[in-house]
This record gives structure tokens, sequence and C-alpha cells, in this order.
């Protein structure tokens, strides 16, 4: 990258850092049952709510508990059961007219990050009804207040109970962009690991993983504050300890509960510190080929933090220092060396592998484009990188 675009992209993000006191963040609200959630809406007179979800969870019976709480209260459950990974415009169009059919004056997004994302992207819609997905791509562009919004997390990893941002997928170009604004952060999180217990193995893994790929891109950032920092390190320890329990017993519940807690926690250290490459990246592969997010942050993760070299061996020493796998009197070098290498066992104890199916070599400059243009000026990282330095992630991660 050029000297004169590094400077830009760094006194923009110094720009944002300073202003990080004076923005209106705020933490969701946490609550623990599904009963909780439906006395919260009897509460506030709401009579009609849209559940957005995904068909797997809804068929699964996931959301039965819930839809009994509300019709015990009386409430009216609308269903949009059609999300799918990479949720797309046509989803969000297509929730949104029940949402409007029915009268709903709450939305609750139920399951991973896409169907919390999904709701979120309702709700903008619902704020601006006259203002289309994508002039609202990037930042502060929502502006007004979205319906009562609560998520549900199934999965312990995407965060998106807690952020400020939906990663929406325009389903005629693929592009897959995200939509950051306050109103977007959920008024509640419920934080229930009932709903988690049946989670596969491999998905336990990912998600857990891209939980430890926000807190650590939240950490090691230009971005962080007295808060990101703690809430972050609480992340990387909770997740180094319980993330392997959780994957090979999933009716653990005491790890299933701190995994939970782990992604809250982690969602609350990127919505203000914000993520790097890793998620650029892997946002990117999700657009073009509906590859996993979590998937993708996972086979991206040790890569990324390589290529950082010096300039993130510092923050990466501390976490290895929290998690009990280096001491202070080690160099920075060698901390680093030993979180990297640590992710990477942890990633070989749960059958993620280092390669994604499907880059095709002839998309990766295009590919690369994009992820430059979400990263850049956005995100703190320790090492700024232009288009044709972030080929080589793809190329690391493309099967031979």
């Amino acid at each position: 990258m050029n000297t004169l675009k590094k400077a830009y992209c760094r006194v923009f993000q110094q720009a944002f850092h300073i202003a990080i006191p004076f923005l209106p963040y705020r933490k969701p609200k946490r609550l623990f049952h599904m009963e909780e959630l439906a006395a919260l809406l009897e509460k506030k007179k709401i009579s009609s709510v849209l559940l957005v979800t995904d068909s797997f969870i809804h068929s699964s019976g996931l959301t039965k508990n819930l839809e009994q709480e509300l019709a015990d209260k009386n409430i009216f459950c609308a269903i949009y059961d059609k999300t799918v990974a990479n949720p797309t415009t046509d989803n969000v169009e297509e929730a949104l007219q029940i949402y409007m059919e029915n009268d709903c004056g709450a939305l609750i997004g139920f399951g991973g990050g896409s169907s919390i994302d999904c709701a979120k992207a309702v709700g903008a819609r619902v704020a601006n009804p006259n203002k289309s997905l994508a002039r609202m791509e990037g930042i502060l562009k929502v502006v007004h207040k979205l319906p009562l919004l609560a998520a549900v997390p199934t999965t312990a990893g995407t965060g998106s109970e807690t952020t400020l941002a939906a990663v929406i997928t325009d389903s005629e170009t693929r592009h897959k962009y995200p939509i950051n604004d306050f109103p977007l952060i959920p008024r509640y999180a419920v934080l229930d690991p009932e709903v988690t217990r049946s989670l596969p193995p491999h998905l336990t893994a990912t998600t857990g993983m891209d939980a430890l790929t926000h807190a650590v891109e939240a950490y090691i950032g230009h971005s962080t504050t007295v808060s990101t920092r703690k809430d972050a390190v609480l992340a990387v320890q909770l997740i180094f300890k319980y993330i392997r329990t959780a994957y090979n017993d999933g009716q653990n519940m005491t790890a299933r509960k701190q995994m939970l807690y782990a992604a809250y926690l982690a969602g609350n250290a990127f919505t203000r510190s914000y993520v790097g490459y890793v998620h650029a990246v892997a946002h990117s592969l999700g657009g073009k080929y509906n590859t996993p997010h979590g998937l993708a942050n996972s086979v991206l993760l040790p890569f990324v933090l390589e290529a950082y070299g010096e300039t993130a061996e510092k923050p990466l020493h501390k976490l290895a220092v929290a998690v009990g796998i280096s001491d202070k009197g080690e160099s920075d070098h060698e901390g680093a060396v030993k979180f990297i290498e640590a992710v990477k066992t942890m990633k070989k104890d749960m059958n993620i592998g280092d390669t994604i199916q499907g880059i095709k070599e002839e998309d990766i400059p295009e590919l690369a484009k994009y992820a430059e243009r979400e990263g850049n000026p956005l995100y703190p990282v320790p090492k700024l990188m232009d288009a044709k330095e972030l080929e080589q992630f793809y190329y690391m991660v493309m099967e031979s």
C-alpha cells in the first residue's frame, strides 16, 4: 500500500478511535430464558412479533418453547423461516412483507448470525421504508430507531446479538456487504444454553473459532479501549478453556453457557474496536461461494496473524500470557508464536482444516478488491494491506 493511502487510513481510524467515548454504543441487556422475553414483550404491550429464523431451526423444534411462551401471553408470533446462510436481500424483503402484513411491533432474530442479521436488516427497512439496503451499506446510514429487536443466538460465535452490524448479500450480484449503525444493536440478548445443546460438533467448533476471531482481531487492532480489551481478554480465556469441552461433549451445559458468554463478550469488543482482514477476506468468500462465515474465519485466522508479523506480536504475547501458554519474561515474538501455534492446535483438535473448497484462481483479484473495500480505511489492523497484498490469503487457503 502506498504511503498516502496508509496515511489516509490511519487518520480515518484515529478519528473513529477518538470518537468512541462520544458515540451511542450500548450493550444489549442479557436475558437467560424464553419466558423472560415473553414477559418483557407483554409488559411493553406488544401484541404481534415477527420471529426470523431458518428452516432447520424451525423444523427441529428449537423455537417451540418461545412460541408457546408468546402464545401464553396472547402475543401473536408471525414466522419467517427461510433465512439462508449469508442472508440475502431477498430474504429481508420477504420477511419485511410478513412483518407489515401482520402489523408486528417487534422483531426476534432466532438462530446463528444469519438469522439475527436478517432480523436487523428487516428492522432497518422498517425504519427506512423508502431506502434500499444497498443505500445503507457502510457506516451510519440507518439513522432511525428500529422496532424493539431481541436476539436469541443458537450458536456461540457470531456475536451478532451484541453488534451494530448486519452483513447482507445482494441476491443478484452476490456482493456481500456490512451495514453498520447504532440502531442495529439489539435491545435484548437471550443467552439460553439449552438452544445450543443440539449444535453439531463441527458447528460448535467453527462458531466458537468465529468468536475467538472477533476477540483477537478486536484486541490486536489500533482502536481498543479499556473496556474492549477487558472483554476481549476474558472472551479469549473462556474460549481456550471451554471450546474443546463444548466440541467433545455438547451436553455439557456449563461449557455451552460459558461459550455463549464468550461470544457475547467478543461481540461487545469488536462492535467498538472493529475486526480486521480475517473478516474482510471471509466476507468476500461468503458472498462469492456461500462459504460459512465461521469456517472461513477458522481457517484464515492463523494465516493472517502470521502475516501481520511483528506489528501484532506485542498484543498476541499478552493474550498468550492471559491464557497461560507464555509468561511475561519471554519476548513478544516468542509469545506471539506460541499463541498462533495454540490456535493451530485448537483447529487441529476440532478437525478444522487449512483449506476452503471452491476458490477459483481467476476470482482472486476481484475477491481481494472486495476485501480491501471492506477493510480500508475502517478496520484498524496492525498492518495495512492493499488488494494485491490481500490476494496471498486466498492462495494460502485455496485447495491445490
